[in-house]
């Protein structure tokens, strides 16, 4: 029990540390909470540890073994194996302990997995083809999936939208993105209308003052969650693809291969998504690669 106390203790300053100094998202703060008490109530059921010096990487490889063997996937392990050694590194930093037991540790290896991304013929539908109704919710509706699509943005920085980052007559956003770090997005004429008609909704049903700065309200004028707009989302993919995966994010790959299959810049798509590196950018390619193969396959008649 002693060894939990501790252990806890520990976990909360690094918390505090990646919160306020660090400034991680909440929702990386709460993954790597869940992953500290997961691993700190393996240790104390398997090895009764009473010493925090005496964890070493063989206890580290046990626990991922054991999170293999239940059935979690390799990509998963090494996000969880990323948590241990930045705890590991600032309890090594702060002088807590001696060692850091995660140097020797070696990290499952993951299969290459490409982004799901939606047909461009799909999208067109959603646009075209889908009747999204009247109304205020029906016009936030049709302009978050027009603005996912339009520019890559992830779902935690739609919904912290404020209408004061939007600007219409400069045709550019402003999005806070991981660890508070803001990007200008450009966006169409087009997209900028439907910007305007949906504003001209919203302050029909939410007349002045408005109870929330937020761009996209909940019906009620309350703060869009995360669920609510991934129900959404699902609901109108679900009506054009097939694919096995319909949320926000896949919208986001969406946007990244088409505009890669269409001739942009890799370092533009990059700064447009909010990347830090390149390497996060380049799994695009491959969606090119493999649209290039399916392409010569059907069209070289020695294919």
């Amino acid at each position: 029990m002693k060894f939990l106390l501790i252990f806890w203790w520990m976990t909360e300053r690094f918390l505090d540390y990646i919160t306020y100094e660090k400034r991680y998202s909440s929702h990386t703060v709460h993954a790597y909470k869940a992953d500290l008490d997961q691993f700190s109530t393996f240790l104390e059921k398997q090895f009764q540890l009473k010493d925090l010096n005496r964890v070493n990487h063989q206890m580290i490889r046990s626990w991922t073994v054991d999170l293999m063997d239940r059935g979690y996937t390799a990509r998963t392990v090494n996000r969880k194996i990323t948590t241990l050694k930045s705890f590991y590194r600032f309890l090594v930093k702060e002088g807590m302990i001696s060692e850091n037991p995660t140097n020797k540790v070696i990290s499952p290896k993951a299969s290459s997995r490409l982004p799901v991304f939606v047909e461009t013929e799909s999208m067109d539908q959603l646009f075209t083809g889908v009747d999204f109704g009247e109304g205020y919710e029906a016009s936030r509706d049709r302009l978050i999936l027009e603005m996912l699509y339009a520019t890559g943005m992830r779902l935690s920085e739609l919904i912290n939208l404020e209408e004061e980052d939007i600007y219409t007559e400069k045709l550019v956003m402003k999005v806070t993105g991981k660890r508070n770090k803001e990007r200008m997005i450009p966006f169409t004429g087009y997209l900028a209308g439907l910007i305007r008609d949906y504003l001209a909704e919203k302050q029909k049903t939410f007349p002045a003052p408005q109870p929330e700065s937020y761009l996209f309200l909940t019906g009620k004028g309350k703060k869009l969650y995360p669920k609510m707009v991934y129900h959404m989302v699902h609901h109108y993919l679900d009506q054009v693809t097939t694919i096995s995966k319909r949320s926000p994010h896949v919208i986001r790959h969406t946007f990244a291969t088409h505009m890669l299959n269409n001739g942009a810049d890799l370092n533009a798509i990059k700064e447009i998504l909010g990347h830090a590196s390149l390497a996060a950018t380049q799994v695009y390619t491959h969606n090119t690669i493999e649209k290039l193969k399916s392409i010569y396959k059907s069209a070289h008649p020695r294919a």
